[in-house]
């Protein structure tokens, strides 16, 4: 029996997020806690009077807390490049490459020094944990991908199939070829393409290659999505012994239906979570 589209749309889930999906608490104590001996350091910076001779001075006794400065404006990298009305420069936080006045310069001219000698904070510790807490929060969508793959998996698991047995994660389509003797050259581009897919599940009849996917909201990435699935959908069934499983999800996907709804057409393995709910692994 033919699925209609628009049902199987409309039971789409908004989230899936779970409690540590806005913050990985573990990941921001580790991260500081690196820094913690560097910070307590520049603490003493906080309300000082001189604060230019005495950082010109931490550097000289603790060159290793000049590493903690691009954290201190939420950067990442241990370089940070910035030009004025007249120079351009490279600071590099690793090492000093260029004068002492120059970084002193940097830190004046980026605000820290006023954030530091006017009491702005009181303790570098908890400012950096904050900083972490918001550079964390650009790791959702890692973290939203992989919800998605762990809830799939858990079901997979519900199924009856057992990891590194009839189930396997994150495989190469040249792995699939080598471990069950099979020719992926019409899906590969002739071994040009080294995708990689979520899931590989093997039956006694067939192997399905598994994509997993979710989407709170939209964008070009989804219609990209939907499009090259759809191809691999089609290049998957000229080759015996291989079924392409799709399963997708969000309501991300409400704006980008029509090029959606192609796949579904052209996909009888596309599915959502409502079909995981309902046991579409035990009936494959």
């Amino acid at each position: 029996m033919k699925r209609n589209f628009n049902e199987w749309l409309s039971k789409f889930k908004t989230s899936i997020s779970n409690y540590t999906y806005y913050v990985d608490f573990e990941k921001i104590y580790k991260n500081v806690e690196k820094v913690k001996v560097e910070l307590n350091i520049l603490n003493s910076l906080i309300g000082s009077k001189n604060i230019e001779e005495e950082f010109q001075n931490i550097l000289i006794k603790y060159p290793e807390t000049l590493e903690c400065i691009p954290l201190l404006l939420a950067v990442r990298s241990k370089e940070i490049f910035v030009k004025d009305e007249i120079n351009e420069y490279l600071f590099k936080f690793d090492k000093m490459v260029y004068s002492m006045k120059d970084y002193v310069r940097f830190m004046r001219e980026s605000g820290l020094f006023d954030l530091l000698q006017n009491h702005i904070i009181n303790n570098l510790y908890d400012y950096v944990l904050g900083i972490e807490v918001g550079l964390d929060s650009n790791g959702r969508k890692n973290r939203g991908g992989h919800l998605m793959e762990d809830l799939v998996e858990s079901y997979i698991v519900k199924a009856g199939y057992k990891k590194d047995v009839n189930y396997f994660k994150e495989m190469y389509l040249n792995d699939i070829e080598n471990k069950w003797n099979l020719d992926l050259s019409e899906i590969s581009s002739n071994n040009i393409s080294t995708k990689r897919f979520d899931f590989v599940i093997k039956t006694d009849k067939q192997v399905y290659v598994i994509e997993t996917n979710f989407y709170s909201s939209g964008g070009s990435k989804l219609n990209e999505t939907a499009r090259s699935y759809k191809m691999l959908a089609q290049e998957s069934k000229k080759v015996d012994g291989i079924t392409f499983v799709w399963f997708t999800d969000g309501t991300g996907w409400i704006n980008a239906r029509k090029n959606l709804e192609e796949t579904f057409n052209e996909l009888e393995t596309i599915y959502n979570i409502d079909d995981l709910e309902n046991g579409i692994l035990k009936k494959l």
